[in-house]
């Protein structure tokens, strides 16, 4: 039987605040493959329109549009033209808050996990925002879905948070706006968290000389 769902006030508060309060609870998601569940373990919060690192700083658009709605909803966008990526919705309605899910371990549906990732480690199933993703089943058909409907296709449940002494947090990983906010968490020494990697500018070509 699942544990109880968080409730949809979990979500509607500051997004520095819930973003290490959801280490440890669990991420659900129902498909016709399986069912997936993965224990999160690393999480970055993005501040809407306060914050040169969110999608939602330069205002409502088609793409970020669920941002803008009330808590407790995913935000899925596709990046890079392969992944995609899911944020849960923070803060009250039209604050455009939220938090991207980074890293977890699989803790049921392993092998339907391992089906749609079949060349990674068990380590390496969820450890990274696409993998998590893929590992999961998550694309665009779930970007806006309700995450406090009880018996809904993506739920989010009461998990096991850790010590508070073994919470971290730091900078951001790859982005170059506000890059030193340090709104990336996670559980300390946990071997399911992904690897930090500061933002590389990409080198321009030199122009051709005329």
């Amino acid at each position: 039987m699942d544990a109880a769902l968080l409730p949809r006030d979990f979500f509607d508060g500051p997004v520095d605040e819930i973003a290490p309060a959801l280490l440890g609870h669990v991420l659900r998601h129902r498909t016709p493959d399986g069912d997936v569940a993965v224990r999160l373990t690393e999480v970055e919060a993005y501040a809407g329109p306060l914050d040169p690192a969110s999608h939602a700083y330069r205002g409502r658009t088609a793409r970020n549009e669920v941002m803008f709605g009330p808590p407790g909803h995913a935000y899925v966008y596709f990046t890079y033209g392969m992944h995609f990526c899911m944020n849960l919705v923070c803060g009250p309605d039209g604050t455009s808050s939220a938090v991207l899910l980074r890293a977890g371990e699989i803790i049921e549906g392993e092998e339907t996990a391992r089906a749609r990732r079949p060349r990674s480690t068990v380590r390496d199933l969820a450890r990274g925002p696409a993998r998590l993703c893929e590992a999961l089943g998550i694309a665009r058909e779930q970007n806006g879905l309700d995450i406090c409907t009880p018996g809904g296709e993506l739920t989010v449940h009461h998990g096991d948070p850790p010590d508070p002494g073994r919470v971290r947090r730091g900078p951001r990983t790859g982005v170059n706006a506000a890059k030193d906010v340090p709104w990336r968490f996670w559980i300390d020494a946990d071997p399911y968290v992904s690897p930090y990697r500061a933002h590389v500018p990409r080198n321009r070509k030199p122009a051709a000389s005329r």
